[in-house]
């Protein structure tokens, strides 16, 4: 794809309006097969912003035919020069960072300050991360027999399919698509019906530098465009992020082919607050875990919080007031630390869990922030974040995965039950513990049931570290060198007889 290919006007309106109805198949921008198209719409304001195209199963054959013209010759450039292309795509997205981030904001409603703006710098970083990684596909030698010379080799898996969510859709799909570009792979990303245009836009900044038909996006609904996708003979590997419903449905069809996949699913994520532990730092470690700035959407957010009781109530007081002093606003305001609900839907859903708990016996919401009175805004799906105090640990909002600015502040008086009450769950994806105690520290951490445990700190998924949960939350490491291994090569054993 040439620079003339690319939309020049960056106001994200404009660049909406310009990727509107498009899909980006065999390096080329072009309607659904079916001219068929859904609304995307702005969540601050509730107006619609674009047309994305509706892909269906003519589009996904048309994709996957592209993907495997392209794949062969992909798998031949060397490791190394796959790898130098996925850093300098890195290169000229970070170019493309503003734009990407305010589109973000745009269709997403998450912060252009807080979040929009950092996802779209990840984005290059990742690709960075994985493009150096090229010279590790390597295999070994195994030492089986004297007269043998004994090897294995890491080889792509051929076409991969790249099911992304709407919460973190450029970051998470950095994380997909660079570990199977790197190890030779061809990609068909299909976005979020929420937010299928930032992912568009960095897919055709790509395909400035990788050869067509290598990397592609189809954007439709689960049944008409996933579906096709996951089913279809074509496809040698998915990779899904997202709701633990669809992914068994995922898991589901590929078991009818026998293909792989990576399940990253959804989480009810513990932080364990030690009487001994540093309250202030606590506080912040709430704060940034629960992903208030993204009103609460992730699926490693903090959402169960058990604090020793002699700190109960000064944690909630301080969480409160910290919480209270975060803007409420228009994404692509500055000042705004705090966006919207991704859809009405979601808005219904996490409203209900508040209208749950205020209606429980013994339970108290603490209402945090402040809507916002921005008469263009009336339309917006804001929700003031809640700390609610007073449920147990078996109340459906202590168990179920909300994905809203909804968490649930419990508290205890032994490490014993603390420990037992968060494992107590059928997630396991993240987990938090705050202590100045190194044996509780090092004890919780091989004791904890989740596959990203953090002691005293709570950061998001970083390129580097592995990531991915246990029981619900999914199979399968994302983030590694682990993940571009296992999940997007085929390890094959060779025998020389030197006899």
């Amino acid at each position: 794809m040439t620079d003339q290919n690319l939309v020049l006007n960056t106001t994200p309106h404009a660049l909406a309006r310009e990727l509107s109805g498009l899909l980006l198949i065999g390096g080329e921008l072009r309607p659904a097969a079916t001219g068929k198209t859904f609304d995307v719409v702005n969540p601050a304001t509730g107006d619609v912003i674009a047309m994305a195209a509706d892909g269906g199963e003519r589009d996904v054959d048309a994709a996957v035919r592209a993907a495997v013209a392209a794949q062969g010759a992909w798998a031949r450039l060397s490791a190394r020069e796959r790898g130098r292309l996925l850093v300098e795509c890195g290169r000229r997205l970070i170019g493309h960072a503003e734009e990407i981030g305010r589109l973000l904001a745009l269709e997403t409603g998450k912060a252009i300050r807080t979040e929009s703006r950092v996802e779209a710098s990840l984005v290059a970083d990742t690709l960075t991360f994985y493009g150096g990684l090229a010279s590790e596909l390597k295999g070994e030698t195994v030492p089986f027999h004297p007269k043998m010379l004994t090897l294995t080799q890491r080889e792509p898996i051929g076409v991969v399919g790249a099911i992304i969510p709407w919460n973190v859709p450029l970051y998470l799909m950095a994380l997909k698509i660079a570990p199977a570009l790197v190890a030779g792979n061809a990609v068909i990303v299909k976005s979020a019906e929420e937010a299928p245009l930032a992912a568009l836009r960095v897919i055709q900044v790509m395909n400035q530098l990788l050869p067509a038909g290598v990397l592609n996006i189809l954007s439709g609904d689960g049944p008409g465009c996933g579906a096709p996708l996951v089913t279809h003979p074509g496809v040698g590997k998915v990779t899904f992020t997202g709701s633990v419903e669809t992914g068994k449905i995922i898991s589901h069809l590929a078991a009818d082919k026998l293909i792989p996949v990576t399940l990253e699913l959804g989480g009810k994520s513990p932080m364990i607050v030690m009487g001994d532990a540093d309250l202030d730092k606590a506080i912040d470690g709430a704060v940034a875990g629960m992903r208030f700035t993204r009103q609460g959407q992730s699926c490693t957010a903090s959402s169960r919080i058990f604090v020793h009781e002699s700190l109960h109530d000064a944690f909630v007081d301080k969480l409160k007031a910290k919480v209270d002093a975060m803007t409420m606003g228009d994404p692509l305001d500055e000042a705004t630390d705090i966006g919207t609900i991704i859809s009405p839907q979601q808005f219904d859903r996490v409203q209900s869990y508040i209208a749950l708990g205020e209606t429980t016996a013994g339970a108290v919401a603490h209402r945090c922030s402040a809507l916002p009175t921005d008469e263009r805004l009336a339309r917006g799906l804001f929700v003031q974040p809640v700390l609610f105090t007073g449920l147990a640990n078996d109340h459906r909002l202590a168990r179920e995965e909300i994905f809203g600015p909804v968490t649930c502040v419990i508290a205890f008086r032994d490490y014993e039950d603390a420990l037992a009450m968060a494992n107590d769950s059928d997630f396991g994806l993240a987990a938090t513990i705050w202590t100045r105690d190194l044996r509780t520290a090092l004890d919780a951490t091989r004791r904890l049931q989740a596959g990203f445990v953090q002691v005293n700190q709570n950061l998001v998924v970083q390129p580097g570290l592995s990531y991915g949960g246990f029981k619900q939350s999914g199979l399968g490491k994302e983030a590694s060198l682990e993940a571009m291994l296992d999940h997007f090569t085929h390890k094959k054993t060779v025998i020389i007889n030197m006899d």
